[in-house]
């Protein structure tokens, strides 16, 4: 029996604006007095690192002073605040699935600022577990993660769905954990990661689609 979903946050629950990132990359470049695409390939490469850790202790990294360290982490939060804006009928669900007694958390892949704007966000208040890689220095696929939302959530792995877009193979993640992993991609598109274009489990297009998969 289903007691819990799982959701992935971007490009699941909140689009991620692609220009938007890049918009912010050239303003750090700037401030770091780099060339924007030497910083652009630089700033992907330490992924693994701002994802599981301290924003501006890798900042600082990079040759940043503490003040313009701190300045980026400010522009950060601004640029994140404005992204995290959910997709239709996103937050809807979520109060659906929370009236059917179903307990529901997070699972991102993040750096800090998306914890500490979390507060100022349409989603307060509907998860029952918010696990975000930076805080607790693991990312997806790591079966830990997992296994730590679903202790949270106080299920066990087999109860949970996780509904992700398949980045950083995560729904193969979720699965070897015991979890039922649902892919969710946009109508007409094939999914965005090709890890994931393959995968021969559930799909949905739109997150409402997911109480109609859980009647199924």
């Amino acid at each position: 029996m289903t007691r819990a979903v799982v959701f992935d946050l971007w490009d699941t629950l909140v689009d991620f604006d692609t220009a938007g990132g890049r918009a912010f990359q050239d303003k750090v470049a700037g401030r770091l007095r780099r060339d924007p695409e030497e910083f652009a390939a630089l700033w992907y490469e330490g992924r693994a690192r701002r994802e599981s850790g301290s924003l501006r202790d890798y900042l600082l990294t990079l040759g940043a002073n503490g003040a313009v360290a701190d300045e980026v982490v400010t522009l950060r939060h601004e640029s994140t605040r404005a992204m995290l804006r959910p997709r239709p009928g996103a937050v809807e669900t979520l109060r659906e699935l929370r009236e059917r007694g179903l307990r529901l958390g997070l699972i991102s892949v993040c750096s800090e600022d998306v914890p500490e704007v979390w507060g100022e966000t349409p989603f307060v208040g509907l998860f029952d577990s918010t696990v975000f890689s930076c805080a607790v220095g693991m990312r997806k696929p790591d079966p830990r993660i997992y296994l730590l939302a679903c202790e949270e959530l106080g299920v066990k792995p087999m109860e949970a769905i996780f509904v992700g877009d398949g980045a950083n193979d995560e729904l193969v993640g979720a699965e070897r954990v015991g979890m039922r992993a649902v892919l969710i991609h946009r109508e007409g598109e094939e999914p965005m990661w090709e890890e994931a274009r393959d995968w021969p489990g559930p799909r949905i297009t739109k997150i409402p689609q997911v109480v109609a998969l859980l009647d199924a």
